[in-house]
């Protein structure tokens, strides 16, 4: 049964993009793989609400797909084929009857560009024009910081002219990018557009090229300063906490973001906010100097 992009994502047909992303990251942190390691339906799940995400996020798309449906990714290329048809005359039969517009053997070539042969079984006299054929690629914030390869399947297949290639996949992509592929081995082949889809971390919210996360921090450690491990996409480092620190506090890690599309040398930021760690299980010792440190506070206030 076909998906409706609208119901996996539990959204109105006029949801504002605003809504699209707040409904994406809500699923996608309660189905990420990562969150249910070894659970089938949720990693269905997940990969459903990507791929709604990924069509209803592109207005281009979402227009298709609000007229089509599940169709969307051929309107293009029958569209064309339609309109090219339809401005044709075709003449059948010995009477020489002219036949404007969806004759018979128009009919034939409609059918025939759309599936790569003419009429039913009969080789097409000229090989079929190209189309661009488009997928979608999904890639972890790890990837699309340092970039990636993909193994993709190009071409048409079904005229032999299929083959499987390596398609590089930039550092800097984000949610929406497209990658080109064009495929110059055969005439027949088809030209293909990746649609990059970046998985939704379990640490670090992306915006732009910069990236935010939580960062707890010990309660001595706040108290006194100290330093914490913190990890990023590519090492980790450790954090100088200041003495006094507070809840809330933010820190930044200067060009430990995402590198720019366009530009790969430029690297964003990550901002980290403190969340000072309270201990739940105080030894007796513990305690005892906590009482103390109570009871010195409340002299001095």
């Amino acid at each position: 049964m076909a998906k409706n992009y609208y119901d996996v994502l539990g959204i109105k047909r006029d949801a504002s993009d605003k809504e699209i992303r707040q409904a994406f990251r809500r699923l996608a942190r309660k189905y990420h793989p990562d969150i249910n390691p070894g659970d089938k339906t949720a990693e269905t799940t997940f990969k459903n609400v990507n791929e709604a995400h990924g069509v209803l996020s592109n207005p281009e798309d979402r227009q298709k797909y609000d007229r089509y449906g599940e169709n969307w990714k051929h309107t293009d290329q029958f569209t064309q084929s339609r309109g090219r048809h339809r401005t044709s005359n075709f003449t059948r039969g010995t009477g020489g009857n002219q036949f404007p517009g969806m004759g018979s053997s128009n009919m034939d070539d409609v059918f025939g560009d759309f599936f790569g042969q003419r009429g039913f079984g009969r080789p097409a006299a000229t090989s079929p024009r190209r189309v661009r054929v488009e997928r979608t690629v999904e890639v972890t914030l790890e990837e699309a910081c340092s970039g990636t390869i993909r193994v993709v399947q190009i071409g048409n297949g079904l005229q032999g002219g299929g083959r499987r290639i390596d398609v590089k996949i930039p550092a800097g992509v984000d949610n929406g990018s497209r990658i080109m592929v064009e495929d110059e081995s055969t005439v027949s082949g088809d030209n293909l557009d990746l649609v990059v889809s970046v998985r939704p971390h379990p640490h670090f919210e992306r915006k732009g090229i910069d990236l935010y996360a939580n960062v707890n921090v010990p309660l001595a450690d706040a108290v006194l300063g100290g330093e914490v491990e913190v990890p990023t996409l590519t090492d980790k480092i450790f954090l100088k906490v200041p003495p006094g620190t507070q809840n809330g506090r933010s820190f930044r890690l200067s060009g430990k973001g995402m590198p720019h599309l366009d530009s790969p040398q430029t690297k964003g930021n990550i901002y980290l906010t403190a969340q000072i760690s309270i201990p739940s299980d105080l030894s007796e010792k513990e305690r005892e100097l906590f009482q103390e440190l109570r009871s010195i506070r409340s002299d001095k206030e």
